[in-house]
């Protein structure tokens, strides 16, 4: 077997296409766009580098055929409540059915890492934040994959625990048809609301997107930023957000809470634009953008996906998430827009989250790990420690 290291043009070129191949016998498959791939190993396009460093490998039999390959990367911004020593990650891991050749992967990841300081390796995870390529899939292969989901052979979970890996943590994925009937506390918690003066929930207008960018950032800096596993954004990292996301954002399926004008909760929701890139072979030119808005126009994509969603504290546990939800249902249902509605993944550390998906009718969908790998094995390997999150 023969290990490079992705240098140049081939070398990126073949980095690509060795999880094609080797997701190629799934029809459920669904290649990521090569640029976004590309991107996250960009200096110039991902921030993370002013934090870190990445590297990655090809693999190759002694045919000359490709069969894996591996990502390594080091972030100081990379935190996990409870750890002592410093963890770096692997990711973007594809590999033919051979432990051997897994573990010459692993290897590899690991003495990189262990040169640059780093005591333990989690994985698979991306060099970047958590809403793109986290985790090993174990359960769902039957169905498409949402945009930026991990999607793997089966046997990838083998690989990873024959080499060592443990499991550090489950993600865990939600589903449920749009129609579908809310159980009964969400008309009754949004008649209550409804009948209070000063609440009111919302979506968003596409032509108003600096605004719901401050609400944006105002709700989740509250929800969210006040844990050790968050970090605060700024209502200019937003709008930079949102613009980009503009061409396929629905503005019907974004939703705030507010009460006097003052933003309390959201509930961000997008088409699932897997379904558009399907089509592309990993490919995003000139001509996948125009097919993209003519598909948009004729509502082929069937498919929502929650992208956000938060209280602010102050509201948490009154049911004001089940009237913006609700209130969003009135609009959404038995329109014929959408059937499917998968919700982003939520660690089993996060069981609020969890309830959430649960009250709304959601049946588990997929199931991810994230794997840890201590590097001194006289050290006590330990799962993700319990979080609060309130949401």
């Amino acid at each position: 077997m023969q290990l490079m290291e992705v240098t140049g043009r081939d070398t990126v070129t073949a980095f690509l296409e060795v999880n094609a191949l080797m997701n190629r016998s799934n029809p459920a498959y669904i290649r990521p766009l090569d640029k976004e791939v590309n991107d996250v190993f960009n200096p110039e396009k991902n921030k993370n580098f002013k934090y870190g460093d990445a590297r990655r490998w090809i693999l190759k039999d002694d045919n000359g055929q490709l069969i894996g390959r591996i990502a390594a990367f080091i972030n100081s911004k990379y935190i996990n409540k409870g750890t002592d020593f410093p963890t770096g990650g692997i990711g973007y891991f594809d590999c033919i059915n051979d432990q051997q050749a897994a573990n010459m992967l692993f290897d590899t990841a690991k003495t990189w890492l262990q040169s640059k300081g780093m005591e333990a390796m989690d994985g698979p995870i991306n060099f970047g934040d958590r809403d793109k390529w986290w985790g090993l899939m174990v359960e769902g292969f039957d169905k498409e994959p949402m945009y930026g989901m991990s999607f793997n052979p089966p046997y990838y979970e083998q690989l990873f625990e024959g080499y060592g890996f443990q499991n550090y943590y489950n993600q865990f994925y939600y589903s449920m048809k749009v129609d579908d009937p809310l159980p009964p506390r969400f008309p009754e918690r949004h008649a209550k609301f409804k009948a209070k003066p000063g609440y009111v929930a919302k979506h968003v207008n596409l032509n108003e997107l600096e605004k719901y960018a401050g609400d944006f950032a105002t709700v989740y800096n509250a929800a969210w930023a006040q844990h050790g596993e968050g970090k605060e954004v700024t209502k200019e990292q937003v709008l930079k957000l949102f613009k980009s996301m503009k061409p396929i954002m629905d503005e019907r399926v974004v939703w705030f809470a507010y009460y006097k004008e003052d933003p309390i909760a959201m509930f961000i929701n997008i088409p699932d634009v897997n379904q558009y890139f399907k089509h592309f072979n990993g490919k995003f030119g000139l001509l996948q953008k125009l097919h993209l808005l003519w598909m948009k126009k004729r509502g082929v994509n069937k498919r929502l996906t929650g992208l956000a969603f938060g209280v602010v504290p102050k509201y948490q546990s009154l049911g004001i998430d089940s009237f913006m939800i609700y209130e969003s249902a009135l609009l959404i249902q038995n329109k014929g827009w959408y059937e499917e509605y998968e919700m982003g993944w939520a660690g089993e550390w996060n069981p609020k989250m969890l309830n959430v998906y649960k009250s709304l009718g959601g049946v588990p969908s997929r199931r991810m790990i994230t794997y840890r790998y201590l590097f001194d094995h006289t050290k006590n390997f330990e799962r993700h420690p319990e979080m609060e999150y309130k949401i």
